[in-house]
């Protein structure tokens, strides 16, 4: 069994979905490892990770209509430290998630012919985000 850890970091532009899965699956490739389980972790509150359609990009626009309306801005959150978008942006990590599992499979991530990672920015302004992988297999 081996294991591989790294901290890859991702700029974002502000609010909105960015694909990052070629990225990760580059490092996985690299890892040498082509069984096993991936996981990540999104070391932020205010972002997070899905899976999610890689082929239409509706399906992001729409999936983000949809957390503004679940999780909307207004003066109406005791939190509001750094501005109107930030407790409603915990709120949207909270709904997506910041970790993932994803299993490694024939040398390669086996996502799904539609799937692919996002790092979901919830923030207004563009940010620096790192995130956690750690690899184990064979």
């Amino acid at each position: 069994m081996k294991q591989a850890t790294t901290i890859l970091a991702f700029e974002t532009p502000g609010r909105g979905l960015t694909d990052i899965t070629r990225t990760i699956a580059r490092w996985q490739q690299e890892s040498g490892i082509g069984e096993g389980l991936l996981t990540v972790l999104c070391r932020h509150t205010s972002a997070s990770l899905l899976i999610q359609e890689n082929a239409a990009p509706e399906v992001r626009g729409d999936l983000m209509a949809w957390l503004d309306r679940v999780a909307p801005e207004g003066g109406h959150y005791a939190h509001d430290d750094e501005g109107p978008d930030d407790m409603p942006a915990h709120l949207k990590a909270v709904l997506t998630g910041v970790n993932l599992a994803v299993p490694v499979i024939g040398g390669r991530l086996a996502l799904g012919t539609w799937q692919g990672i996002y790092l979901a920015e919830h923030r207004r302004r563009p940010h620096r985000r790192e995130l956690a992988l750690h690899l184990i297999g064979t």
